[in-house]
């Protein structure tokens, strides 16, 4: 098996939005994130993957299956920014739950976790921060021992120190090199620490899907004013936006922009400045 998660052409349409053939993959043993900015369909992306929505067209394979049998499934460990245990629970209430429903569930692992994340095991949680929410949902989803998890939205609304807490959480999750993880996240920073490729969707159609390596190695951005900018080949350019002083133009040959363009500025560009330019930038 050389990917956890293969989809194909998926297509899902509804009044007002059409998530348009969208194709990548999640390597076994890697991080894909998964980026776009708020309705461009990363959650439909999600939520079809897991069989929560029915398709219109296109192919989702999970461990090589089109369809997941109930001992998959439990391969799976899912977290949802917006989908939460009822807050009358406690952690260890929810832990006596899920025991009841898979049959892999490690309550002496559950238990490491809510002590490692600090979370009190009596507590209700409809007095936890959405910080200590998000830690237990992530302690609940890896107690099942997953080789698969797909997070929505995971570190969205967290503090930096409780995100880098949750990222370090992903990478000790990656030292099984059979488990792999997808991610989606607008926090782009986060997902250039840990992420082995970005996959990157806007107004439902995916723009590129490549490693995280590449993009930063490789892909600049050109800082020059009107009358250099004039000169710029503009088949060296992906994108180009006019700011207060200067023109800004994404190239995904760094080192080249840089020999061809001498005098101009070009600088790496970071994951959030390439979307920004893909989305916002004229062609």
């Amino acid at each position: 098996m050389t990917n956890a998660v293969k989809v194909t052409g998926l297509t899902k349409r509804y009044d007002d939005f059409t998530l348009d053939h969208v194709s990548f993959d999640v390597p076994r043993g890697s991080i894909v994130g998964l980026i776009g900015e708020n309705g461009a369909g990363k959650s439909t992306v999600i939520k079809a993957i897991l069989g929560m929505i029915n398709r219109d067209d296109g192919e989702v394979f999970v461990f090589d299956r089109e369809d997941m049998s109930p001992q998959d499934k439990e391969q799976v460990g899912v977290v949802f920014d917006d989908k939460g245990y009822p807050e009358m629970l406690s952690p260890r209430q929810i832990g006596r739950v899920l025991n009841g429903i898979y049959s892999r569930w490690d309550a002496g692992s559950y238990g490491r976790f809510l002590k490692e994340f600090s979370l009190p095991e009596d507590k209700k949680l409809k007095n936890f921060s959405k910080g200590m929410r998000m830690k237990l949902a992530i302690a609940a989803a890896l107690s099942h021992r997953p080789e698969l998890l797909i997070l929505d939205e995971a570190t969205s609304g967290l503090d930096p120190v409780m995100r880098d807490d949750i990222l370090d959480i992903f990478l000790d999750f990656m030292q099984e090199e059979e488990h792999s993880i997808l991610v989606s996240s607008h926090i782009t920073s986060d997902l250039e620490k840990v992420a082995d490729y970005i996959v990157f969707i806007h107004q439902g159609q995916v723009v590129f899907a490549k490693p995280k390596d590449e993009l930063l190695m490789q892909y600049g951005i050109i800082k020059c004013g009107a009358a250099q900018f004039d000169q710029l080949d503009k088949g060296d350019i992906i994108s180009w936006r006019k700011q207060d002083y200067e023109w800004q133009a994404l190239v995904a040959d760094r080192d080249l922009a840089m020999r061809r363009y001498p005098k101009a500025v070009v600088t790496p560009a970071t994951i959030d400045e390439i979307m920004l330019m893909y989305v916002k930038g004229e062609r």
